[in-house]
C-alpha cells in the first residue's frame, strides 16, 4: 500500500491551492485524489463555456435538493464541479473576496487569526491582478485576475449611471478599501481563458516529483486507526483502493463532499450513523449542520438598444462571436455575462451592504433540465437586473442517507426560512425597479416582461421571490470552524474536532457566507490553510 505525507481529498479551489503549497518546498510527499477528470475541456477553458458546464456531467456532480418549503417547495438544481479544479472550472468568475466584516466576524465567533487583517495577506498571496496594487490587490501570485472593462457590453454603461443617479458611488475595486458602491467585475479569467484554480495552482505544480494527482479516485471514506486518521479509501476503475498518510489527511471536496465523506467515515451526528449502521469515530453533531447559500432573483427588461441578445442569438452572430474569440480572445465568448454590479444597503444604518446587485447584458428563459438557455439568450433586445442576499440567517443541512459513498446525499437548504431573509430580497427587488425608473435606464426600457408590471403588491413581490429564487451556488459552512467542539466541525487550525491528523481545508469550514461570490475567499482558506498544515508539521 502506497503512503504519502499528506493526502488531499478534492482538486477544488482549496485542494489546488494545498496541492501547489505542500509540494513547494520538496520536503514533503503529497498525494491528491480527485474525482472528476482533467479539465482541458473546450467548454471548460473558454469563459462563456459555464453554459454548457452547467448540465454536463462529465464535470459537474449535478446534486438536486429537497423540496423546500421556502421556496414554495421547489427542488433547487446544485452544480458543482467534478473536474480538476472543482467548482472554479465551471463558475461564472466573478472575483469577489467578501467584506472586511465577514471576517472580523469569523475571528469575534472564536477563531483568532481569522480576522480581516490576517486574512488580507493571503488574498494578497494567491493573486495577480492585472490592475496593480493599490495596496489591496495582489500582483505575483499564481492567479490572473483581469480587468476586463474594455471589453464589456455599452449597456454596463446605463446601469453604471443609474447607480449613481440613485447616490452609489463608483467603485473600481470591490474588493478594496470600501465595498459598497456600483461598477464592473473583475474576473477570474487570463488573456481570453478561464483561470482556474487548477490552472492557476495544480498544473505547475504537477511538475513536481513530490506530487502525485489520481483522477477518477473517488474517496469512499477515511481510514482510521483509533481515533487517528491514517489514510483514506477511494474507488478507482471499479476497484476499491487504499493509500496511507503519514501526517495528515486533509479533506478539501466543499460543502457537500466533506461532510459526506466525514459521516461515510463514522465522523457526525452519532443518531443519523447509528440508524445507517456506521460505526461512530466521533459524535460530532455540526457535521452536515449550519448550511448557507445565497439566494438569487432577477427582473428583466426590453431595451431600445442592442444587448447580447442581438449578437448571440442569431447563427451568424454565433460564428461572427466564435470568429472573434478564436483570433483574437476577445469577445463575449472571452467574458463572463455577469458584467456590472454593486453592493448596496438597502435601508440606512447597517453595517455594511446587505444586496449584491448583478448586471447581465442578456435575458433568457430559464432552463428545463438538462439545457442551458445562455447559449441561446432571447431573440429580442433584453438585459437583466439581479440580486442576491449578502448575508441570509437562514439554515440548512446535508447528510447522507445510506452508507453506499455514491448515493448523493440529502440536501435541505431552509431557504427563506427567516423572515429577516425574505424581507431583504423584497427590498432587493424593490431597488432593481428603483434602477430601473433612473433616467439613464427610461430611456432605453420598453418594459419590464419579468416578473411584469402586475406583481405590485408586497405579497406579490413575495410570492414571486418564494416562487422564482434560485441558488447562487455558494454553499458553505457545513464543517464550520469555531471554538465550542458541539458546536462546530473545526478548530481555527481546520483540525476536525475529536480525532487526531485530519483537516477540513475548503469552503465548508466558513462560520458565515461572505458577502458576495464564494470562489476567492476558499482560495484563501487553502492558502491559510496551507500555512497552518506547514506551521504544525
Amino acid at each position: 500500500m502506497q503512503s504519502f505525507d499528506y493526502v488531499i481529498v478534492g482538486a477544488g479551489s482549496a485542494g489546488c491551492v494545498l496541492a501547489n503549497r505542500l509540494s513547494e518546498n520538496g520536503k514533503y510527499s503529497i498525494l491528491i485524489l480527485e474525482a472528476g477528470g482533467s479539465d482541458k475541456r473546450f467548454w471548460v477553458q473558454v469563459p462563456i463555456g459555464y453554459g454548457k458546464t452547467y448540465y454536463q456531467k462529465a464535470v459537474n456532480w449535478m446534486y438536486l435538493t429537497e423540496a423546500d418549503a421556502g421556496t414554495a417547495n421547489r427542488q433547487s438544481y446544485w452544480p458543482r464541479g467534478k473536474v480538476l479544479g472543482g467548482s472554479s472550472s465551471i463558475n461564472a468568475m466573478v472575483y469577489i473576496r467578501g467584506n472586511k466584516k465577514d471576517y472580523d466576524d469569523w475571528e469575534a465567533f472564536g477563531n483568532p487569526g481569522w480576522g480581516y487583517d490576517d486574512v488580507l495577506p493571503y488574498f494578497k498571496k494567491s493573486e495577480k491582478n492585472q490592475m496593480g496594487d493599490d495596496g489591496y490587490r495582489g500582483t505575483t501570485g499564481p492567479m490572473y485576475v483581469s480587468d476586463v472593462s474594455n471589453d464589456l457590453h455599452p449597456l454596463c454603461q446605463n446601469f453604471i449611471k443609474s447607480g449613481q443617479e440613485l447616490g452609489l458611488t463608483y467603485n473600481d475595486n470591490f474588493n478594496g478599501a470600501e465595498q459598497e458602491g456600483i461598477g464592473l467585475y473583475q474576473t477570474t479569467t487570463r488573456k481570453g481563458f478561464r483561470e482556474s484554480a487548477a490552472k492557476a495552482f495544480l498544473h505547475p505544480a504537477l511538475k513536481r516529483k513530490n506530487l502525485k494527482l489520481i483522477t477518477y479516485a473517488h474517496a469512499t471514506r477515511v481510514i482510521f486507526e483509533g481515533k487517528k486518521a491514517v489514510g483514506v479509501e477511494y474507488r478507482h476503475k471499479g476497484k476499491n483502493a487504499q493509500v496511507l498518510a503519514s501526517k495528515e489527511v486533509i479533506l478539501s471536496g466543499g460543502s457537500i463532499n466533506s461532510p459526506q465523506l466525514l459521516q461515510l467515515s463514522g465522523v457526525g451526528p452519532k443518531k443519523l450513523l447509528h440508524d445507517l449502521g456506521i460505526p461512530v469515530v466521533h459524535d460530532s453533531p455540526a457535521v452536515g449542520q449550519h448550511l448557507q447559500d445565497h439566494l438569487g432573483m432577477d427582473y428583466l427588461f426590453t431595451c431600445t438598444k442592442p444587448s447580447l441578445n442581438d449578437e448571440l442569438h442569431s447563427l451568424w452572430g454565433k460564428f461572427m462571436a466564435g470568429l472573434k474569440y478564436v483570433f483574437f480572445r476577445r469577445g463575449p465568448l472571452s467574458l463572463s455575462i455577469n458584467q456590472g454590479g454593486g453592493f448596496i444597503k438597502t435601508r440606512p444604518g447597517l453595517p455594511q451592504p446587505n444586496i449584491q446587485l448583478y448586471f447581465s447584458p442578456v435575458s433568457y428563459t430559464r432552463a428545463p433540465a438538462g439545457t442551458r438557455p445562455m447559449m441561446n439568450p432571447d431573440p429580442f433586445s433584453a438585459f437583466q437586473l439581479g440580486l442576491t442576499n449578502c448575508r441570509p440567517t437562514s439554515r440548512g443541512e446535508i447528510n447522507i442517507k445510506s452508507r453506499d459513498p455514491l448515493d448523493a446525499p440529502t440536501i435541505k437548504p431552509n431557504y427563506l426560512s427567516t423572515d429577516e431573509d425574505v424581507y431583504e430580497l423584497l427590498e432587493g427587488v424593490k431597488y432593481l425597479r428603483q434602477l430601473a425608473e433612473t433616467k439613464a435606464f427610461k430611456e432605453i426600457i420598453i418594459d419590464e416582461f419579468r416578473p411584469g408590471p402586475d406583481c405590485k403588491s408586497d405579497e406579490q413581490l413575495i410570492n414571486d421571490i418564494r416562487g422564482y429564487a434560485w441558488t447562487c451556488f455558494h454553499p458553505t459552512s457545513t464543517c464550520r470552524m469555531g471554538s465550542n467542539p458541539h458546536e462546530n466541525v473545526v478548530d481555527s487550525r481546520l483540525k476536525v474536532y475529536g480525532v487526531d491528523n485530519l483537516r477540513v481545508i475548503d469552503a465548508s469550514i466558513f462560520p458565515t457566507v461572505v458577502s458576495g461570490n464564494t470562489n476567492a475567499a476558499a482560495i484563501m482558506v487553502g492558502e491559510k490553510g496551507a500555512d497552518l498544515v506547514l506551521a504544525d508539521s
